[in-house]
């Protein structure tokens, strides 16, 4: 059996899977302990279906807590930021364009030094071991252990970097160091910003993944620990202290997949609507289609992997004003049971509208029989615009699609909509997202410039390819069940020698699942 817990803002839900069939949901509401939230929701799990801890397998987690602490400027560390790129690309410093109140909370310290690559590989210069040594001396004297490296051009060769790590880590043997080859693409500022912001969230790693395995401990469960990743899949605790952006958007992107499991249909678009936004993605072979651009997050401009998701401001708590004619963005949130109408409240929301127009049994439906009938229809139009313009957005075609609405405020929704071929709502829509968590898939990712003159396009691409299949293996996954589910070729035509971005991802399912 495995359990599978996904963190929000508003609630944290909970499921138990035997043999792929969901035996168990539930839904609490978040604490701000984060470990506290998930002893909660599991001890409310196994005691709902009557399960013992020694019955448990594995126990996969997914979270917002560190996208939340980046947008709400909590619990970040102050970092020392060092570029590699002298005497070239110092003429925009190191986090330009950062929100001041983010800037003013990391309290960066930030240095130049030798080194980096020209964008044909030939080094703009040596890296200079002594000047790595002096700023490092430098940095551990203003007592800064958060370091984030980047190199230009790394993504193309990483040796710098990790020649550079090497050194510090002599130094300061307990820095947590992020190096950008390893969390961001090409494009120089935006890879150095998610390294960054890496680097900031180091120490927030360490204490949630600590707190995840004390919950486990109080519950007497001895299994293993899974974090879900923005990419579908999960990761290892020591991966998620090292790399914690990956956790970004891992919430939509295990609704995301839920709602495949759940609905069996593999490429279809996804509507998650919450307490607050909805979140409409796309999912091909099971799997969210990645964004190709940078991504905002908190502010700053990056680009890390990211799944492609719009959020739009409509959920189940979306105020509604104007004679029904304005729906949201804003919302009651989880204080929706207390402030709407229909549970005896003085505000007008979303989930009242959709009790009065479908008739549902929420809440005391007489609540709402001075409900204006104009306002209803003015509201639950709306509803289906804005739901109608998002999927709309997402699609690449002018053919209709299905759909697949998951999420606790999917009652909203009932009816098909234009650009949609088929609407389904699978059975326990409204924990998706922790199914998602549950789903017991690794991956192993190879995202890097090749070089085809060298050994041939086909050669390449099946060593990129064994090669992701080993790192899904020793993140855990049964080899007899490692495939290629994604091969991406991008040629680079302003490099030599046949120069392509190749993105070749391994998944497979758990060796304990």
């Amino acid at each position: 059996m495995q359990i599978g817990v996904d963190v929000g803002g508003t609630n944290t839900d909970g499921v138990i899977l035997s043999e792929g069939k969901v035996l168990v949901s539930e839904k609490t509401t978040t604490t701000e302990d984060v470990g506290d939230g998930v002893f909660n929701i599991i001890k409310t799990v196994l005691t709902k279906g009557n399960i013992s801890p020694d019955k448990i397998s594995s126990v996969m987690i997914g979270t917002t807590h560190f996208t939340n602490a980046l947008v709400e400027r909590k619990k970040l560390q102050k970092i020392a930021a060092i570029r590699l790129s002298l005497p070239a690309a110092d003429s925009l410093e190191q986090m330009i364009g950062w929100p001041s109140d983010l800037i003013d909370n990391i309290n960066p310290i930030k240095y130049f030094a030798k080194g980096g690559y020209e964008v044909d590989g030939r080094e703009i210069s040596k890296l200079d071991k002594d000047e790595i040594k002096k700023i490092t001396e430098e940095i551990a004297n203003k007592n800064y252990k958060n370091i984030a490296i980047n190199s230009v051009y790394s993504p193309l060769n990483s040796e710098m970097e990790l020649e550079a790590n090497e050194i510090i880590k002599n130094i300061i043997p307990d820095a947590n160091i992020s190096l950008s080859h390893s969390i961001g693409k090409v494009g120089l500022i935006e890879r150095e910003n998610a390294t960054i912001i890496n680097a900031a969230l180091a120490n927030l790693a360490v204490d949630i993944v600590e707190s995840f395995k004390n919950a486990l401990k109080k519950l007497n469960i001895d299994a293993p620990l899974y974090i879900s990743q923005n990419d579908g899949t999960l990761m290892r605790p020591d991966k998620v202290k090292q790399y914690p952006v990956l956790t970004f958007a891992c919430g939509p992107t295990n609704s995301m997949r839920g709602a495949a499991y759940l609905s069996g249909i593999q490429d279809s678009i996804i509507v998650d609507i919450g307490g607050t936004t909805s979140d409409v993605g796309y999912i091909k072979a099971g799997f969210p289609r990645q964004s190709a651009i940078a991504t905002d997050v908190g502010g700053v401009r990056t680009n890390f992997r990211m799944p492609d998701i719009i959020s739009i401001g409509l959920g189940g708590g979306s105020l509604i004003r104007d004679n029904g004619n304005k729906v949201g963005p804003d919302s009651v949130g989880y204080r929706l049971t207390e402030k709407a109408l229909v549970f005896g409240g003085e505000t007008l929301t979303a989930t009242d509208i959709a009790v009065k127009h479908y008739d549902l049994d929420i809440g005391d439906k007489s609540l709402l029989n001075k409900l204006d009938e104009s306002t209803v229809k003015n509201a639950k139009k709306e509803i289906t615009r804005l739901l109608e313009d998002a999927v709309d957005k997402m699609k690449t075609s002018a053919e209709n699609v299905p759909a697949v609405f998951v999420g606790g405020g999917t009652i909203l929704n009932k009816e098909n909509l234009n650009g949609i071929s088929e609407l389904v709502i699978p059975d326990n829509f409204a924990v998706a997202n922790a199914v998602g968590a549950a789903l017991g898939q690794v991956s192993g990712e190879v995202d890097r410039v090749f070089h085809y003159e060298k050994l041939g396009r086909e050669k390449t691409i099946e060593q990129a390819s064994n090669e992701a299949k080993q790192l899904a293996k020793e993140a855990g996954a049964k080899e007899s069940s490692i495939e290629i589910n994604e091969i991406n070729e991008n040629p680079l035509a302003y490099l030599p020698g046949k120069s392509v971005r190749l993105q070749i991802k391994a998944i497979g399912d758990l060796e304990n699942y």
